[in-house]
């Protein structure tokens, strides 16, 4: 009886560390992402920005992909930088996500153009 009494605690207690789980997954994916993003736009011989975005993009699952807010590319003082921002998903990724967004950075050492 007393196991029937905790049930839903337990339950809602699985249910909240999935949540926790997802937050950091997504914290993980958009680190990645915005490294990728940083280190391709660097390295790129032609259009830095459309480097930097498309890798931002490509090494995302589809359901994080269909829900980043946006990338962010620039170069500052021999540096290329990235940022990208994921939403974060509630329970089941891609049926409903959370109203707030993640935020990776990162920033590569320009290569010279040749």
């Amino acid at each position: 009886m007393e196991f029937l009494g905790v049930t839903p605690l337990i339950i809602l207690l699985a249910v909240a560390l999935w949540q926790c789980v997802l937050i950091g997954y997504t914290f993980s994916l958009a680190g990645n992402s915005a490294d990728e993003a940083a280190h391709k736009g660097a390295i790129a011989q032609g259009s830095r920005g459309y480097a930097c975005r498309h890798a931002a993009e490509r090494e995302l699952p589809k359901v994080w992909r269909e829900s980043m807010k946006r990338t962010e590319c620039r170069s500052s003082s021999g540096l290329y930088k990235a940022s990208v921002k994921l939403r974060v998903p509630v329970l089941v990724p891609g049926v409903f996500n959370l109203p707030m967004t993640i935020e990776g950075n990162a920033a590569s050492p320009l290569e010279a153009e040749r």
